[in-house]
C-alpha cells in the first residue's frame, strides 16, 4: 500500500462518494476504485457497505479511518519536525555538558548566540564527561562541551580553553589561610571527588599520577554542587575549578602552584561534525567566539 492511496482512503471515507473524491484528488474514478480495492484486498475485509451506486462506511472502514487519519498527522508531525532540525534559523540543537558548565559556560554561550539566532532552541543535558562522549557517538547529542579531552580518535576535539584548578576547603581549615598549595602537601589530606567516569576527576588522578603520589579519596560525588556542599559542611577537602567571578561560596578556594593544575575543555563531536544545519552553525559560533577570545588554548 502507498501512502498516497491512504490519503486517498480519508478522503473517500469521509465524501463516500467516488466521483466528489476522485474530483477531489484530480485522479480519475477507475483510479479510485482500484486503490480502495487493493486496501480491501490487503485487510481481507471490505471497508465500505455498497448500495447500487451508493458506499457507505461500514464498520470495518470507520476503525481502519481512525488509524487512518492518526497515522497521517503522525507523519506530518515527524516531517515537520524534521524541518525544525534542520531549519539553520529555527532549529534545534541538542547541547551536552558537565554539570560544572551548567553554571557559566552553556548559559554565556546561550545569551550571545541567541542574540544572533533568536530562533533556534536547545535541548541541554548535564552529565559526566564519558556519559557525554557516548551520547555524541551515538548521535544523541550533537554538540559536547567536556574537559579534559576525551582519548576518542571517532570524536573531533575543538579546543576552546583552559580553567585553573584550586583547593576548595571548609572555613577554619588548616589549609584556610595559604596563598597558595601543592599536590604533595593536598595528598595526605581525606578528599572528596567526582566518580572515575567524571572529567574532573580524571584530571585530579594525572595531577597526583604525575606528582607521583595517591590522592587519598574518602567520598565520591556525583555532582559538583554535591561535592561543594560536603565541603562546606567539612566532610573534606577537594581539588575544583576556579571558581567564575560571580561564583560566591562560602568555603575558601586556596590556587595550586603546580604548573600542571589546570585542565583544558572544548567541544566533541562526531568526526564529520554535526548532522543538522543549526548545530553546525552554532559550532561555528562558538569557535569563532573563542578563537577572537583572549584566553589560552591547547593545540588541536
Amino acid at each position: 500500500m502507498e501512502l498516497r492511496e491512504l490519503e486517498w482512503f480519508v478522503i473517500l471515507a469521509r465524501t463516500e462518494n467516488v466521483t466528489n473524491a476522485a474530483t477531489h484528488l484530480h485522479i480519475s474514478q477507475p483510479t479510485m476504485s482500484r486503490a480502495l480495492a487493493r486496501i480491501e484486498r490487503q485487510l481481507g475485509v471490505k471497508l465500505f457497505d455498497r448500495n447500487q451506486n451508493r458506499i457507505r462506511l461500514n464498520k470495518y472502514g470507520e476503525i481502519y479511518r481512525a488509524h487512518a487519519v492518526r497515522a497521517m498527522q503522525e507523519l506530518t508531525q515527524g516531517e515537520e519536525r524534521i524541518r525544525t532540525l534542520v531549519d539553520p534559523e529555527r532549529g534545534v540543537v541538542s547541547l551536552g555538558f558537565l554539570h560544572s558548565f551548567g553554571s557559566w559556560l552553556v548559559p554565556s554561550l546561550l545569551d550571545q548566540y541567541h542574540l544572533v539566532a533568536p530562533l533556534t532552541t536547545f535541548e541541554l543535558e548535564g552529565g559526566a564527561a564519558d556519559a557525554i562522549v557516548d551520547a555524541v557517538r551515538n548521535g544523541r547529542i550533537d554538540v559536547g562541551f567536556v574537559a579534559p579531552r576525551p582519548n576518542a580518535e571517532d570524536l573531533a576535539w575543538v579546543p576552546l580553553g583552559r580553567e585553573l584548578l584550586c583547593l576548595e576547603v571548609p572555613p577554619g581549615d588548616e589549609f584556610a589561610d595559604r596563598e597558595s598549595i601543592t599536590i604533595a602537601e593536598i595528598a595526605g589530606r581525606p578528599m572528596i571527588a567526582l566518580g572515575p567516569s567524571y572529567g574532573l576527576r580524571q584530571v585530579v588522578d594525572r595531577l597526583f599520577d604525575e606528582a607521583g603520589l595517591t590522592p587519598t579519596i574518602g567520598i565520591e560525588a556525583t555532582e559538583l554542587s554535591t561535592l561543594r556542599a560536603l565541603v562546606r559542611h567539612g566532610r573534606g577537602i577537594a581539588i575544583v575549578p576556579v571558581p567564575q567571578a560571580d561564583q560566591q561560596s562560602p568555603t575558601v578556594t586556596i590556587p595550586i602552584s603546580d604548573a600542571n593544575a589546570f585542565r583544558f575543555y572544548g567541544a566533541i563531536t562526531r568526526n564529520y561534525g554535526p548532522t543538522g544545519t543549526p548545530a553546525r552553525a552554532f559550532l561555528e559560533f562558538v569557535t569563532g567566539h573563542f578563537a577572537s577570545s583572549d584566553i589560552d588554548r591547547e593545540d588541536e
